[in-house]
């Protein structure tokens, strides 16, 4: 099996608005498999549904499994993988930078489990909590026979599911390690958020769905990075474009727009978006062993709700701040400074693997 890499591309569309676009060199061979089934999902505020869960496992199947997840953008494919390269045209995955043994992840020695977010389709339009998300990650683990996983690893949404499935299955799991997510959504973001839901059903009502999400996207961009790497990257006077000024970052934005807007759906944007804000965990509940990290400038989950989360978690907890200059959007970018943190929280021979193999 051989791990692609992506072209080089431009200035403006290379950056990591799409963190697939960089080139990671090759990695070693490891198993690979992946597949979806029917699940029938008692959902907190949407009732019984039916649903289609799409999973991916690719590594050691002999050595311990974690789950990783990542944002709500962020698919099955954490990592490339033959089995991916049928229908992802051999990208890399979304946390390729993660992977090897200079990373966070060396697939000698672990494997990784990851799902679709429910409601990533488009064909869920209800409302979706993190506990939904967390119960499907539970039945894939009852489908492929994995009684107990080594570490939830989780960034930003995937945080948030991954203290849902601490606080719901504490014996399915050894430790937590949650980045850039906590126990509840903060009130400044949450109004974000729901400006940018407005723009999308604003775009829906014009017959004008693309460009609606493509606007939300923009504005969420703003909210994943600081005002100092803006002001870093984009330094250029504002010109006149015909009769219209046009500042030095709106050709970055508008490319994010596009491609976002290529791939998701209205539906799945707001669904997913809403469940962000319905999201609520009880620290209490959380009784294993936890990494959090936060990022200063972080303006979507700020450095104190991660510390008064962790002042809560009943189990061991360490904290991690990050200085970064990418805010949200720092478990992607600041690649080395993160994969010290993860090697150290995910020490294979701290794990008890006596339960975390096939049931």
């Amino acid at each position: 099996m051989s791990f692609a890499t992506a072209e080089t591309r431009d200035a403006v569309s290379a950056e990591s608005c799409n963190p697939r676009t960089a080139t990671y060199p090759p990695q070693p061979t490891h198993f690979d498999a992946r597949g979806e089934f029917d699940l029938v999902v008692a959902m907190r505020h949407a009732g019984t549904r039916n649903v289609r869960v799409r999973w991916q496992l690719v590594g050691n199947p002999d050595a311990p499994t974690l789950v990783v997840q990542g944002g709500i953008s962020a698919d099955r494919n954490a990592a490339a993988t033959d089995a991916a390269a049928t229908d992802t045209a051999t990208e890399p995955g979304w946390w390729q930078a993660q992977i090897g043994a200079d990373g966070g992840f060396d697939l000698r020695r672990v494997q990784l489990l990851s799902i679709d977010w429910i409601g990533a389709d488009g064909t869920l339009d209800a409302p979706i909590d993190t506990a939904d998300q967390a119960d499907a990650i539970a039945a894939t683990l009852d489908r492929l026979r994995i009684a107990r996983i080594a570490a939830f690893v989780g960034c930003s949404y995937g945080a948030l599911v991954g203290l849902q499935f601490a606080a719901r299955y504490p014996t399915r799991l050894q430790k937590l390690v949650a980045i850039s997510g906590a126990h509840r959504p903060h009130p400044y973001a949450s109004a974000l958020r729901a400006l940018q839901r407005k723009v999308v059903a604003l775009g829906q009502l014009q017959c004008a769905d693309e460009l609606g999400l493509s606007i939300a996207r923009q504005l969420a961009m703003l909210t994943y990075r600081t005002p100092e790497e803006f002001e870093q990257r984009f330094v250029a006077d504002t010109v006149l474009d015909g009769a219209h000024a046009r500042c030095a970052a709106e050709d970055y934005l508008e490319v994010c727009g596009a491609r976002y807007a290529e791939r998701w759906s209205p539906t799945a944007f707001l669904r997913l978006s809403e469940s962000i804000d319905l999201h609520r965990v009880d620290p209490a509940q959380v009784t294993v062993p936890t990494t959090l990290v936060a990022v200063e400038g972080d303006r979507l989950v700020p450095p104190t709700d991660v510390h008064e989360l962790a002042g809560r978690i009943a189990a061991p907890t360490r904290v991690h701040v990050l200085r970064s200059l990418y805010g949200h959007d720092a478990f992607l970018k600041d690649v080395m400074p993160v994969a010290a943190i993860l090697r150290k929280a995910l020490e294979t021979s701290s794990f008890d693997c006596s339960n975390g193999g096939v049931a």
